[in-house]
């Protein structure tokens, strides 16, 4: 069932009357599901430059959209022939993206992210992983992400195919009651008890006049738990529990701890990297490996795990190996 009343001029701009299914909806995801295909950068610059209007004016890309309102679409192209213009998503992403999927049904997707992806298009990145899932699902009312992870970490990431779902799943983030347990290989061994951080996370910092994150009395509150379990001669591989989710948590609070993440190329060891580079490792030694609620509807447990990936096995196996 089409969810909107749409008029179309000769000139191809669209005029969508919105319905209660798109009640609250951001314009830039009304957008998203409008022009399938379309990366979130350009449908961002199209609201930027005034060419996408509600009920005659100018919007930002977080304005919510309420039944009535009138939403002016111009025409865009959206033809295969722009995946080689690098605005569609490559057929051998989408490929790797599908092969990622652990978990489906019919309110959520769960997948494995590959490292190196973006989870979506923006500030200089043409597309990610939700662009390539709404290229796989051309006819999905709605694909959008429950959270993110930064584009060098790999692991689990949800995906919400109903409203209702993103809404219920963004109430039990804001609860604290999704657990996020990630694997990390950091530098130096940490102590055999549980070693917690808690540090204020300030994300719109400045270094060298590039934007970062920094520990900050002016910050967020944010914590994060790192436990020992492998060591490794210069190295300890750790299980982290954040119970926040701040931009860059725990590479910063590594970092901070003076344990840099290994891999890490903002907030790590240079020297230690390079040596971790001749023995194979070519990105951030960062996993999602774990994702834990209970359904504030029926009390079900979700539990999902994604195995530590096969290139950071390798590296574990290249490094020596101390006993506890």
């Amino acid at each position: 069932m089409n969810p909107v009343t749409t008029t179309q001029h000769r000139n191809g701009v669209r005029h969508v009357a919105v319905d209660a299914r798109s009640e609250g909806q951001r314009i830039d995801n009304f957008l998203a599901r409008e022009l399938k295909g379309v990366p979130r950068s350009r449908l961002q610059r199209l609201v930027r430059k005034g060419e996408v209007r509600v009920n005659g004016g100018r919007v930002r890309s977080s304005t919510r959209l309420s039944v009535g309102d009138r939403v002016r679409i111009p025409p865009v192209s959206t033809d295969a022939t722009a995946v080689a213009d690098g605005q569609h998503p490559p057929r051998d992403v989408v490929k790797q993206v599908a092969e990622s999927i652990l978990h489906e049904d019919g309110r959520l997707l769960v997948l494995n992210k590959p490292s190196g992806l973006a989870v979506h298009g923006g500030s200089g990145i043409r597309w990610g992983i939700i662009e390539a899932l709404r290229a796989m699902r051309p006819d999905a009312a709605f694909l959008d992400l429950v959270h993110r992870l930064d584009r060098e970490t790999s692991g689990c990431l949800l995906v919400a195919k109903r409203r209702s779902e993103l809404r219920k799943l963004h109430a039990v983030i804001r609860d604290g009651r999704l657990e996020k347990h990630y694997l990390a290989l950091v530098k130096g061994r940490l102590p055999k008890h549980p070693l917690p951080i808690e540090a204020r996370l300030d994300r719109n910092a400045r270094y060298q006049g590039e934007r970062t994150v920094q520990v900050s009395s002016a910050g967020q509150s944010a914590r994060s738990v790192f436990r020992r379990s492998e060591v490794y001669r210069q190295a300890t591989l750790a299980q982290v529990w954040i119970g926040t989710g701040r931009t860059h948590q725990i590479r910063v609070h590594a970092a901070h701890a003076g344990h840099p993440v290994a891999g890490d190329e903002r907030y790590g060891d240079t020297q230690w990297n390079a040596e971790l580079r001749r023995g194979g490792l070519k990105r951030l030694f960062l996993h999602a490996h774990g994702l834990q609620w209970d359904d504030p509807d029926t009390g079900q447990r979700h539990l999902y795990h994604a195995e530590l990936p096969d290139d950071l096995h390798r590296v574990l196996g290249s490094l020596d190996h101390v006993a506890r």
